[in-house]
């Protein structure tokens, strides 16, 4: 049971976590990485998957260590594996279709989920994004005001 509530703390963890590390290192000092996530996909990769590509491999060592005596670390591994796959299906799979199938969402948490995403790429940039979560997604009328806002602060309309 313990362990069960240990994976579900870490699931809960990471989106924090990727808030904080999408809106300050991704769109911040880790933009080079990022910026083939903000343009066309010219093949089925992009840079970057690269942080996909980090978060698993500290999972795998999490997991590793954990399995040789570190206990709780196998489990907060479980719990970043976990959100990692979430991530795939919500992020990868549903708003940018990196799936052999579309599936639109018409109502609820998905179909929110989908439009904060995309309107957090409705800037066409690095600066004045808004939404940075992946599997939280704020009310799309606050992210609309946002966007509002920020462009008219700037002198400029929103990418739609």
């Amino acid at each position: 049971m313990l362990e069960a509530l240990i994976v579900l703390l870490t699931v809960a963890a990471m989106e924090v976590v990727s808030i904080l590390a999408h809106k300050y290192v991704m769109h911040g000092w880790g933009w080079g990485w990022h910026r083939s996530h903000h343009e066309p996909r010219a093949g089925w990769f992009e840079l970057n998957d690269l942080y996909a590509v980090f978060f698993a491999g500290l999972a795998i060592a999490l997991i590793a260590a954990g399995s040789h005596g570190y206990y709780p670390l196998q489990w907060i591994g479980a719990g970043m594996t976990a959100y990692g796959a979430l991530y795939f299906i919500a992020h990868d799979g549903l708003v940018h279709r990196r799936w052999p199938f579309n599936y639109l969402p018409r109502r609820g948490y998905l179909k929110r989920l989908y439009q904060a995403h995309r309107l957090h790429h409705a800037v066409g940039g690095r600066e004045g994004c808004v939404s940075f979560g992946f599997l939280y997604a704020p009310p799309v009328a606050k992210l609309k005001r946002q966007l509002r806002q920020g462009a008219a602060g700037k002198g400029r309309a929103p990418r739609s």
